[in-house]
C-alpha cells in the first residue's frame, strides 16, 4: 500500500526515489551484531551488507545442499555411520564448542547442529550457515590431527557461520541491483529472485575476504580455548596445512583457506589473549 496515495502498488508499478531510500534506510536498520562483551579476540562488528539477504534463506540453502551432498556420499558408501570412532570424535569435540557459539549469534540458538564425516581423500571441512558441519576424512588421516588442532579446525568453520560470511559475501556479489530489488521486495513492490536459493551451490566452494579468513581463525581460536583446547594447536595445525600444501599442492582446504606467515603470526598474537579461558576450561 502506498502511504501518500493510500492504493495497492502493482508489482510493475515504477519505484520512486523516496521508496528506494526508505528501502535501503530499512536494510541499514538490521542489528549489526558485534562482538561478544566478554569476549578476548578483537573482530569488531559483523557487516552490514548481510542484511540484503535474508538470514533463514541462506540458512535453508545451506540444509538443502548440505542433505544433497549428504546423499550423494551415502549413495557411494562415503558417509560415516553414527558408530564410527572418528565420526563420534568429531561430534564430541562439536558437544563441547556448541555452548559457547551463541553469544557470536543470537539465531545458533535455533540451529539444528549436525556434524558428518565423509570419506574422501580431500583435506577439507566445512560450516554451512545454520550450523551444518562436515569432515572429509582426508583432513583427519593426512594431517593427522590431534583433537586440539580438530577443535581449531571446527571451531574456524563454525566461526564462518556464526558471522554469517557466506551470507554477506552473496550480498556484496550481487551488487546494487540486487539491493534494490530486494528493498523493493521489503516495501512490498515486487517480486526478487531467490538470491540465497541461487547461490547455495556455491556454499562450499565459496571464497571468503582475507578479513573473513582472519576473522574466523580468531573467533574459532576463542571457541576452542573456551571449550578446553590449547590455542596453541592453532599454530601447529596451519604448519601442517603449510607442509602438506608443499608435499602434495592444490589442497581443497586452502583452496578457500590460503594459509601464510601473516596468518599465523595473527593467531600467536592473539593466543595470549584466550590461554586463561583455556586454564579455566581446563580446571572446569
Amino acid at each position: 500500500m502506498c502511504t501518500r496515495c493510500e492504493r495497492p502498488i502493482s508489482s510493475t508499478s515504477p519505484v520512486s526515489p523516496w521508496q528506494l531510500r526508505r528501502a535501503f534506510l530499512l536494510i541499514a536498520a538490521g542489528v549489526a551484531f558485534s562482538r561478544p562483551a566478554l569476549s578476548q579476540v578483537n573482530v569488531g562488528n559483523a557487516s552490514v551488507a548481510r542484511n540484503l539477504v535474508p538470514a533463514d534463506k541462506i540458512e535453508a540453502a545451506g540444509v538443502q545442499q548440505y542433505g544433497q551432498l549428504l546423499a550423494q556420499a551415502r549413495a557411494k558408501n562415503a558417509l560415516a555411520g553414527d558408530n564410527n570412532a572418528q565420526l563420534q570424535r568429531l561430534r564430541a569435540i562439536a558437544q563441547r564448542l556448541i555452548p559457547f557459539a551463541t553469544p557470536w549469534n543470537t539465531r545458533a540458538r535455533e540451529w539444528k547442529w549436525e556434524v558428518n564425516l565423509i570419506g574422501s581423500k580431500q583435506i577439507n571441512a566445512f560450516c554451512m550457515p545454520g550450523g551444518k558441519i562436515a569432515f572429509f576424512t582426508g583432513i583427519l588421516e593426512q594431517l593427522k590431527l590431534s583433537d586440539d588442532e580438530v577443535a581449531m579446525v571446527m571451531g574456524h568453520e563454525m566461526a564462518h557461520a556464526l558471522r554469517e560470511h557466506a551470507r554477506a559475501r552473496m550480498a556484496k556479489s550481487a551488487g546494487t541491483g540486487a539491493a534494490l530489488s530486494i528493498g523493493a521486495q521489503l516495501l512490498g513492490l515486487g517480486q526478487v529472485g531467490d538470491l540465497a536459493a541461487r547461490a547455495g551451490t556455491q556454499l562450499i566452494t565459496l571464497k571468503f575476504s582475507r578479513s573473513d579468513e582472519t576473522e574466523a581463525d580468531l573467533v574459532g581460536l576463542e571457541l576452542a580455548a573456551r571449550a578446553g583446547y590449547d590455542p596453541k594447536a592453532s599454530v601447529s595445525l596451519w604448519n601442517k596445512m603449510a607442509t602438506a600444501s608443499k608435499n602434495q599442492g592444490g589442497l581443497s582446504f586452502l583452496s578457500t583457506h590460503p594459509s601464510g606467515t601473516d596468518r599465523i603470526a595473527k593467531l600467536e598474537a592473539n593466543i595470549p589473549k584466550v590461554e586463561s579461558l583455556y586454564r579455566s576450561a581446563k580446571r572446569s
